[in-house]
């Protein structure tokens, strides 16, 4: 039986946390440097709307870069790029030469999550693949929720922020190094063409879509939803965190109950749990023990879906095939976590600000409804075996 290599494990684990760190990090001082120059939100989305098409620009050319290079060497240049290119913001104000560093540092992420995350799914053992993946997705999550503290603490006190943000990045290099370059995703597998892969993972490719777009509202639309229903402003704030808080500490949970009871069971069961909690969000807002309670467990589902996405990928997939897959899904996540957030503030500006829950509700349905069609051939099989 397959056992975990627990060396190359904790390096990439270690080494992805410290990524988070510094993603965390490095966003909202990017926002917080642009508010200050007083430009407007507008701006800030476009940042972070040319971070996702720099993901979305390098998904192609991932699978034969670690092909080549090997999925060690990727990763470790993929730091150096998000590394120099955060340095480099530090160097001009200019706003062109900003969106250029943006895009670039986007396309580096993309590297850096699709061979991390392949990868992670390739040393996992089929019997402990939901809790080793949860565990690494939980591990990058927390340290991203470090890096605004970090900011807040240190951004008056530190002369170059974005120089020691991208220093951050290069923290994560020694423990790379220390991984085998031995190519754990390249074997004896023909193409690794997305036109092969994707038709296999239409539930894989909705749940990252939801969760994408969940993440992207819960940051940026959820604490105008709180305020519009009479909360207080600490409290529309608080709100996004403790989805994030819901997020990171449910993961291993649902990983080692997936590892029990089956991925598939537990996936439908994060799915349905967003379907009927979300409706209960407009009445919920003027509970404060409801309202936590609420944020705290669909902060757990919707996370769960993304994770458990990414176990049924190294369920599926292996070789160059697992490391298009997993360009599938951060490309999907690129265009979802962009364009949602786009679209469902136009919806509420214009219809009501509860749309933000119709969207996500949409959205957990969408899910939920392919899962029951992919599992449609196992149901027969069961009914037909009782005839």
């Amino acid at each position: 039986m397959k056992t975990l290599p627990w060396r190359d494990f904790l390096a990439l684990t270690v080494s992805v946390a410290v990524v988070g760190l510094g993603l965390g990090a490095t966003l909202p001082l990017t926002a917080l440097a642009l508010d200050q120059r007083g430009l407007g939100n507008h701006i800030v989305g476009l940042m972070t709307a040319l971070g996702a098409l720099g993901i979305l620009a390098v998904v192609p050319f991932v699978a034969g870069w670690v092909a080549r290079l090997g999925p060690r060497n990727s990763m470790i240049g993929a730091v150096a790029v998000a590394a120099l290119s955060t340095i480099l913001m530090q160097t001009s104000t200019h706003l062109i030469y900003w969106s250029v560093l943006r895009f670039i540092f986007g396309a580096a992420l993309g590297v850096l999550f699709t061979v991390g995350e392949a990868w992670v799914n390739k040393l996992a053992p089929d019997g402990s693949r939901g809790r080793v993946v949860a565990l690494y997705a939980t591990t990058f999550t927390l340290f991203q929720l470090i890096g605004p503290a970090l900011v807040a603490l240190l951004s008056d006190r530190i002369a170059w922020p974005f120089a020691a943000c991208g220093a951050l990045f290069l923290l994560s290099i020694p423990g790379l190094a220390l991984m085998s370059n031995r190519s754990h995703t390249i074997e004896d597998e023909p193409k690794a063409d997305w036109k092969i892969v994707a038709p296999r993972m239409p539930v894989i490719i909705l749940g990252t879509a939801f969760f994408a777009l969940f993440d992207a509202l819960a940051l940026s639309l959820l604490p105008l939803f709180g305020m519009r229903h009479g909360i207080s402003v600490e409290q529309a704030l608080l709100s996004a965190s403790v989805m994030l808080i819901g997020n990171t500490t449910l993961q291993f949970p649902l990983g080692w109950l997936a590892d029990r009871i089956g991925r598939a069971h537990v996936h439908m069961g994060c799915g349905l749990a967003a379907c009927l909690l979300l409706p209960l969000m407009p009445l919920a807002v003027t509970l404060p023990w409801l309202w936590w309670t609420l944020l705290y467990v669909l902060g757990g589902a919707a996370g769960g879906i993304y994770v458990l996405s990414l176990v049924a990928c190294g369920e599926r997939f292996s070789g160059q095939r697992l490391v298009a897959a997993t360009a599938i899904i951060n490309a999907t996540w690129g265009v979802s976590g962009s364009g949602g957030p786009l679209l469902t503030g136009a919806l509420m500006e214009s219809i009501h600000v509860n749309a933000v829950v119709v969207v996500l509700w949409l959205g957990a349905a969408v899910f939920v409804a392919s899962l029951l069609w992919e599992q449609r051939p196992a149901f027969i099989a069961k009914k037909l075996t009782k005839i």
